[in-house]
């Protein structure tokens, strides 16, 4: 491995990076119960649904997935001190869809359902500073369907209800460019590599050849 050198040079630089003015982690959970027909591209009346597994999955919305709707400055008490935080009221967008397997292993998919959900977050989020969400985990399950009826094209569910789970991690970030010194970085030393020898499987002289 390459050892430093004794003596690395150093020059004070400027970047751009994003500072965090504030950063938190939080679950949401949600229930959804669609009504009405849900179009189900290759179901037709003849369909049938009997022992049918229904399953869904959940991503957010590929246009405007976050919503800043309102940003509100409000005076906080902490530890003895009045600060200055924003409320902020999020409508957050996601495209659910809903999959239904039938006995046989066919798959009916559903055509992308939007959902929309809001929420209100406390940050230090003042004017100007962006506020991005980032998904650690987003999923769904089904929670109950109710009775499947089969139409042209579409299910009718009696008592279809999604639950959907979120753990974001929300920051308010804003560009600035930063100075310190630093210590450039060097290559590491390239991996040795030698080819094999020549290995011959384990043979089995217990039982082949035979001797004698």
């Amino acid at each position: 491995m390459q050892e430093h050198m004794p003596s690395q040079a150093q020059e004070l630089i400027c970047i751009n990076v994003d500072k965090v003015y504030d950063w938190i982690v939080k679950e949401m959970s949600f229930d959804i119960s669609p009504t009405g027909a849900i179009t189900f591209p290759g179901v037709t009346p003849a369909t049938d649904l009997t022992g049918a597994i229904v399953t869904c999955r959940v991503i957010p919305a590929a246009t405007n997935p976050i919503v800043i709707l309102n940003r509100e400055n409000r005076q906080f008490s902490i530890d003895g001190s009045t600060v200055c935080l924003q409320h902020l009221n999020i409508q957050k967008n996601f495209i659910l869809t809903i999959i239904v397997t039938l006995p046989n292993g066919t798959m009916f998919t559903s055509a992308e359902i939007p959902v929309s959900r809001c929420e209100q977050v406390t940050l230090c989020a003042p004017k100007g500073t962006d506020v991005e969400i980032l998904y650690t985990d987003l999923d769904c399950f089904v929670c109950t369907t109710g009775t499947l009826t089969p139409a042209a094209g579409a299910i009718t569910f009696s008592a279809l209800t999604i639950t959907v789970a979120v753990c974001q991690s929300i920051q308010s970030t804003f560009p600035v460019t930063v100075e310190f010194l630093a210590t450039f970085c060097e290559p590491r030393a390239d991996l040795p590599f030698t080819c094999p020898t020549a290995v011959r499987p384990q043979q089995c002289p217990v039982i082949f050849p035979t001797v004698g």
